[in-house]
């Protein structure tokens, strides 16, 4: 009799069924199937549990093909070569699940195998983290955690930020990156909590700015943003996009301080700001998870910082974020018809002002 997977058949539970009637023992109805005793009698034992018990073939076929299917849904990963290699050429290329969902959704509108959450990937790679292959997985993640965190075991009420502006009511411009001057923002937290730097990448370019802040306060965060923004020219000060950390508190100073429009994605949609979490995975390259940021010196930042700048990007057509942004220049100085280097990026470029002297 043909034998699909290993998995007992219809016509296969047809004869369990005129067996058993017949008052056959397990390891007859073993030996006349080919099949082990263990499993005949694991699929009896399933339905017949006392003498008053009937076996039936057809409903026990029907409930072992849904036990089955719910399996395959429970990881749609495995169920789905297609979308298996996507999520795993994303893992090796330091891509967080959060944005490998988003970039499924923007890729893949329409197409019901390619459509997964973070949260069914995080699922996936910790299911069997004691497996060979979700250790490897684990350590593609920017935290590497063996275990998953329980977020919901404490029940804290989620602190919402005061006259916050959403990204819902963001120019739709600024999503095409046709403009400069547009920029999104992140702290990348040290071990034990205790210290993080603060970064900015501008969207278009690419062009990043990494700053070490002494404290997570609000005010003390918004003034270092405030600081590297203001020196730059105001044509590189539009925009900034934030998630909905406490340490934009103060956001409404920064506008005022730097002229920029500050808004703010969902929560838990990292996607929403893709470019910066990108950003954020090549800086922890230089600075792994587990650094102390305290113990971090201002030459270390900018000599990552420049790294980054002088990176060729495939999406900048092979070209730096300096190049590019040198490139806004010289198409603005062609526009205003004069030309002042040091006058409208100097500040960002300059030795004599730069934060990391």
């Amino acid at each position: 009799m043909e034998k699909s997977r290993n998995r007992l058949s219809l016509q296969e539970r047809i004869v369990i069924e005129t067996l058993i009637k017949e008052n056959r023992s397990k390891t007859y109805i073993a030996n006349q199937l080919g099949r082990n005793r263990s499993s005949i009698s694991r699929e009896i034992n399933n339905w017949i549990k006392k003498p008053s018990d009937k076996y039936d073939a057809n409903l026990a076929h029907w409930y072992a093909k849904e036990i089955n299917n719910n399996k395959r849904c429970q990881d749609k990963i495995n169920t789905y070569p297609r979308l298996k290699i996507f999520v795993y050429k994303s893992l090796l290329k330091g891509t967080t699940p959060e944005l490998i969902a988003g970039q499924i959704k923007i890729k893949y509108p329409n197409d019901p195998v390619m459509s997964i959450s973070h949260e069914a990937i995080y699922q996936h790679i910790y299911r069997h983290r004691q497996s060979n292959i979700a250790k490897k997985l684990i350590k593609l993640l920017p935290y590497h955690h063996h275990k998953r965190k329980n977020k919901r075991k404490f029940n804290k009420k989620r602190t919402r930020i005061k006259d916050q502006v959403s990204i819902d009511l963001r120019p739709k411009h600024i999503q095409q990156r046709q403009e400069v001057g547009h920029w999104e923002g992140d702290l990348m937290i040290g071990v034990g909590q205790k210290s993080a730097i603060a970064t900015l990448v501008e969207r278009k370019t690419r062009y990043t700015i990494v700053m070490k802040i002494k404290d997570r306060k609000s005010k003390t965060v918004t003034k270092e943003f405030a600081s590297s923004l203001n020196n730059l020219n105001k044509i590189f000060r539009k925009s900034m996009t934030y998630d909905n950390g406490v340490e934009m508190a103060n956001h409404k100073w920064l506008a005022n301080q730097t002229g920029i429009n500050i808004y703010f994605a969902h929560p838990y949609s990292s996607w929403e700001r893709g470019t910066n979490e990108n950003t954020n995975g090549l800086i922890r390259r230089f600075f792994p998870k587990g650094t102390d940021f305290n113990k971090i010196s201002l030459k270390q930042l900018k000599d990552a910082q420049n790294n980054l700048n002088d990176r060729p990007r495939k999406v900048l057509g092979y070209k730096t974020p300096n190049e590019k942004m040198n490139e806004e220049i010289v198409v603005f100085e062609q526009d205003i018809g004069q030309i002042n280097y040091n006058e409208i990026f100097a500040k960002t470029y300059s030795e004599k002002t730069t934060r990391f002297n």
